[in-house]
């Protein structure tokens, strides 16, 4: 590997960004699970959980942890699990 002074500083600089995209990324799945456990239970407000849920989404595709569509699709998918559940509770 190369020792110039800005190669080391681009090392430094790419370990803190994988360390906070990890963070964010974790963070994210977290919440989407936490969702989708309170959806197959159907308890709490699902509603509140489901905002909460896309606001961390939105969050972690617009610092470019994920790309905008697969943003799009989990929101998606979250939106129709809820629609489902309610309306089998119905």
């Amino acid at each position: 590997m190369k020792t110039s002074k800005s190669v080391k500083k681009r090392i430094r600089q790419s370990e803190k960004r994988r360390l906070r995209n990890r963070q964010v990324l974790s963070t994210e799945k977290t919440q989407v699970k936490k969702f989708s456990a309170a959806v197959e239970e159907k308890s709490g407000d699902l509603q509140t959980l489901l905002r909460e849920t896309l606001i961390v989404v939105d969050k972690t595709a617009s610092k470019g942890v994920i790309h905008k569509n697969k943003a799009s699709r989990t929101k998606s998918r979250l939106t129709k699990k809820l629609n489902k559940a309610v309306a089998a509770k119905e």
